[in-house]
């Protein structure tokens, strides 16, 4: 087993991996920025170590300061997380040719599937049905005219380096196309520093189903079932669960099938994961993604599995723990991702300070967080504050225990996407599991500016509590008759 890691990321996910590591009793070192003096994955990590200022530019994504940090503090290894480095294979190669094992797929893993084009070429040869469109990058409008025309419309201009919804265009007729692909690749480029694009069929009310995959170095290949994860805004998910909803015995095998063949097509090693756009019955790969995934806890529920700990089992050079056969899937998971934004309000991120902070308990309920109370919550960095994770014997259980979750969940000073997701536990096409990658589109009324009762009653809470603690405020003792007011330590100190 691995003696030590560097964890190169932040929040949430971060502190996730630094207790996954030590109750394996791997030596644990955090690094952070500025902005995360004070943060949990930093509190929690046995050595910590600031490599920047607030900028990811300059701290999280700053190889050199990280692998550094990797040196001084003696890293045997190091775990990217998800975002910032853990799908530039630049960084994996600098990583091995540091001297540190990289917990993850190889560079060469990471390029080939990073690259889309070359992604949907190598799930072609191998046999996994993808989305008709192209396989090389487009050169120009009138390349990219004919290649829609020949597809057929509607169709979808996509960034061949990056994904989120980052430099995506949806085409409907033959005069858009001129105009999506130039703003196609302007995004591209600014997103990803690569302006290629590609265009493939547009599937107008598709699901997003996923398969869990893990590799180890012996030759061995597993799925952990499938996730679906259809609830998005703008690409970006927002609920998902395990297993889907629709997806039978029969479905299940075949796509997780399918989903082997593509990791043995790149040699896979570790947790990863192929995404499936799942429409009329036929499944189609849309990209995998060469990194643990947000949503990991909803298959770790399922299965009993702790992805996490294979992660360090399969650096460590050890085989995949359990054989296809041996994997179970039981019950049912939800996922809630928790953000500082606004969904009733365009989604509009929030910043303050976290004041009150509570998260919900009890049997089948997992909170994955980074925030406590105190925690100042800026723009620097993606909202995501956690997860809200539940589970039970089926569907229906989990999604009513994940509405009590929901409403027991506390969190002062930010706003939050919670109120929205609470709604969507109540609308009956969501309980019924009939969903799609349009589900908010088509469920306007979710997005209203119009509070529910308990809603209301929290605001009012709220409201009452800031205007006590005004009145406090206004009450209490200043230094030289103006300025901040002092704390109780503050007034005991100056007499």
């Amino acid at each position: 087993m691995l003696e030590s890691v560097l964890v190169a990321n932040r929040g949430e996910i971060a502190l996730r991996v630094i207790r996954g590591a030590r109750e394996l009793g791997i030596r644990t070192i955090a690094v952070f920025s500025e902005a995360d003096r004070g943060s949990p994955h930093v509190m929690h990590a046995d050595e910590a170590y600031c490599v920047g200022p607030a900028r990811a530019s300059e701290s999280y994504l700053a190889v050199d300061r990280i692998l550094d940090v990797a040196r001084r503090s003696r890293a045997r290894a190091i775990h990217p997380g998800y975002g910032f480095l853990a799908e530039r294979g630049d960084f994996a190669e600098a990583v091995v040719d540091a001297g540190h094992v990289f917990v993850g797929p190889s560079a060469s893993t990471i390029r080939a599937m990073g690259d889309k084009t070359e992604a949907r070429q190598r799930m072609a040869a191998a046999g996994v049905r993808v989305v008709p469109g192209t396989h090389t990058p487009l050169g120009s409008r009138r390349e990219a005219r004919r290649a829609a025309e020949s597809v057929g419309f509607p169709v979808v201009l996509k960034a061949a380096a990056g994904g989120g919804g980052k430099g995506m265009r949806v085409v409907r007729g033959v005069n858009e196309v001129g105009g999506a692909f130039d703003a196609a690749v302007r995004e591209s480029e600014a997103a990803f520093g690569d302006g290629s694009v590609y265009v493939e069929r547009y599937l107008e009310r598709p699901r997003h189903i996923e398969i869990q995959l893990f590799g180890d170095t012996h030759g061995n290949v597993v799925h952990l079932f499938e996730r679906e994860c259809s609830i998005q805004r703008r690409h970006q998910k927002l609920i998902e669960e395990a297993p889907s909803p629709i997806i039978g015995p029969e479905e299940r095998r075949r796509m997780g099938a399918a989903a082997v063949r593509a990791a043995r097509a790149v040699d896979y090693v570790g947790a990863g994961t192929v995404e499936f756009l799942h429409a009329a019955g036929e499944f189609f790969f849309l990209e995998m993604n060469t990194r643990l995934q947000v949503e990991h806890p909803v298959t770790e529920l399922v299965t009993g599995v702790d992805l996490v700990e294979w992660q360090f089992r399969v650096a460590s050079g050890e085989p995949l723990p359990l054989r296809q056969e041996e994997i179970p899937l039981r019950g049912h998971a939800l996922e809630c991702r928790i953000t500082s934004e606004s969904p009733f309000d365009g989604f509009l991120p929030v910043t303050g300070v976290v004041d009150e902070f509570a998260p919900p308990d009890g049997a089948g309920v997992r909170w994955d967080g980074g925030i406590a109370r105190g925690s100042e919550i800026g723009l620097h960095y993606d909202p995501l504050l956690g997860k809200l994770i539940t589970w039970a014997a089926d569907r229906r259980g989990a999604v009513q225990r994940m509405k009590r979750a929901l409403g027991e969940l506390r969190i002062g000073g930010v706003a939050t996407s919670a109120p929205l997701l609470g709604r969507i536990m109540d609308e009956p096409d969501f309980r019924e599991g009939r969903l799609s990658t349009a589900y908010l589109p088509e469920h306007p009324d979710l997005l209203a500016d119009a509070m529910s009762s308990q809603e209301r009653e929290a605001l009012i809470a709220a409201l009452a509590l800031l205007e006590h603690r005004r009145r406090e405020d206004r009450a209490a003792p200043r230094i030289g008759g103006g300025g901040t007011p002092l704390s109780d330590w503050q007034r005991r100190a100056h007499g």
